[in-house]
């Protein structure tokens, strides 16, 4: 993608796309599964589940009587395995930190909750980078669904062709080409490389700080 006067705003995903968040999901998941008697998951298992919100992740693997006690048991783990075993994906505070000194606004539009979001957000300390943060539980729709993503750009009284959105799964790409967004995926979430072709983004890159090199 060439350089363009018209690019105002960048809007990233979270987890996969800037952060390493896995092992403490994969902690957090396996310790609510022992905690009420079901099996735990292999951590590949759970990655492929993981990217349309905490409740979903669990959902389909225990009663659906047991989702709200699930859902609570791996929330208050999750406060404390977030800060524990959470990095940043390398490169991506010299990503930031180079997007901000060029005049970008940047953005995170993700499935988590807003308060698991803001943990990382604070506990990484890209605080300073980020101009608006919004999560799964503003909007109606979560992701795959454009909702979320077209907020954003009103937030900001923009157009589709002043945004672009960074994200690592097919649920992004899709996302963005509902909202009319050009979309770029990073290889780090739970789709597999042909999941994400099919959904057609502008661009796929091995890692977020090859973003540099195609703004």
């Amino acid at each position: 993608m060439r350089k363009s006067k018209k690019l105002k705003l960048i809007i990233f995903d979270l987890d996969g796309t800037l952060v390493d968040a896995y092992p403490a999901i994969t902690r957090s998941f396996n310790y609510t599964m022992k905690k009420m008697g079901y099996p735990k998951q292999d951590a590949e298992v759970i990655r492929r589940a993981v990217g349309w919100g905490d409740i979903n992740l669990i959902k389909p693997f225990i009663k659906i009587q047991d989702l709200k006690r699930g859902i609570s048991l791996y929330r208050k783990h999750h406060r404390i395995s977030l800060t524990r075993y959470s990095r940043l994906l390398p490169g991506a505070e010299r990503l930031l930190k180079a997007l901000k000194k060029r005049g970008f606004l940047l953005a995170i539009a993700s499935n988590r909750p807003t308060q698991f979001s803001w943990i990382l957000i604070r506990h990484l300390r890209l605080k300073k980078y980020i101009d608006f943060v919004l999560c799964a539980d503003k909007p109606q729709n979560i992701k795959p669904h454009p909702q979320i993503l077209n907020k954003i750009r009103l937030r900001f009284s923009l157009v589709p062709q002043e945004i672009l959105y960074v994200g690592d799964m097919a649920i992004d790409a899709r996302a963005g080409r509902r909202a009319k967004i050009k979309t770029v995926i990073v290889r780090g979430g739970s789709s597999t490389k042909e999941e994400i072709r099919r959904e057609r983004p502008l661009r796929i890159m091995r890692r977020i700080a090859d973003l540099l090199k195609i703004i």
